[in-house]
């Protein structure tokens, strides 16, 4: 059982400004019903910018709840600026605090007010569901988000994450989630180095050609024998390979078809990816 303060029960037994407003002048959506945290949050603005009404929508637990009711209590009355310069601990604290593993619950608060206000001065859709795998639930990161800024800006330490994307930045519980993504990274990054860097072996011609006809004899023949058809192999000049269809593959509708998707396919697959097959016109 979590240790809610007397403060987080009210909250959630008798929540505040839960329901709708129909035409709202800002909505926000953040969170995910995949991983149980859902919340949308609604304002209405009078004649000076305030917000005069405020409503929320949650899907989640006590602390969920509670949070969402003590932002709609918070921002009341508030300008635009003097709402946003409410944080996720000013939510907390409102509360008498909460316990770290539901600290993500008034993070989402905060989300959703900042959603709200885009979509009330931009227009935008105020929606920010997230999808995948969420590795940090203060922040609603996903493990793919942190993947992402791990291998685009080359981090190394969980601190560097939370720098770039705050995934780890809460509770702190996920930090050792974070570092075996990080380790993940390093190790296919590695791995990649090591066959960028391994030297492309230098075939002769005589060898280049014995790999064409190898390739044509076990990867395309029997396809094409299996129709009657056949090819032959003309002759190899630099990375250009001139073949000629034989059987019913001579003169047929989908030879093109025939030599750039699967003649040329195949000998670029297995000899070189800079092969050129072209047909022997009689």
């Amino acid at each position: 059982m979590w240790d809610y303060t007397e403060k987080v029960m009210d909250h959630f037994r008798n929540p505040r400004n839960v329901g709708k407003i129909e035409d709202a002048d800002g909505v926000g959506q953040v969170g995910s019903l995949a991983c149980g945290d859902a919340l949308k949050l609604m304002f209405n603005l009078d004649d000076d910018k305030r917000i005069v009404d405020v409503k929320f929508q949650t899907f989640g637990c006590a602390s969920a709840i509670a949070s969402s009711s003590a932002l709609t209590e918070m921002i009341k009355g508030k300008t635009i600026e003097e709402a946003l310069e409410v944080t996720n601990q000013d939510i907390a604290e409102f509360l008498g605090g909460l316990p770290d593993e539901k600290m993500h619950c008034s993070v989402m608060g905060r989300e959703a007010l900042e959603a709200a206000i885009e979509n009330y001065e931009t227009g935008a859709t105020g929606k920010r569901i997230l999808e995948g795998n969420i590795l940090c639930h203060c922040f609603g990161v996903t493990e793919e988000e942190v993947e992402r800024v791990v291998r685009n800006n080359e981090l190394s330490t969980v601190e560097e994450v939370t720098n770039y994307c705050k995934a780890g930045g809460g509770c702190g519980v996920c930090k050792d989630d974070i570092q075996k993504v990080i380790d993940r990274v390093k190790d296919d990054i590695n791995q990649e180095t090591e066959v960028a860097e391994k030297p492309t072996k230098r075939i002769t011609i005589v060898e280049k050609i014995k790999l064409i006809q190898e390739t044509l004899d076990r990867e395309i023949r029997p396809i094409l024998k299996k129709d009657n058809g056949d090819l032959e192999l003309i002759d190899v000049i630099g990375n250009q390979v001139i073949i000629s269809f034989r059987g019913m593959c001579a003169g047929c509708n989908v030879a093109q078809f025939t030599m750039e998707d699967v003649v040329q396919a195949k000998l670029r697959e297995f000899v070189s990816e800079d092969i050129v097959v072209v047909e022997e016109k009689a």
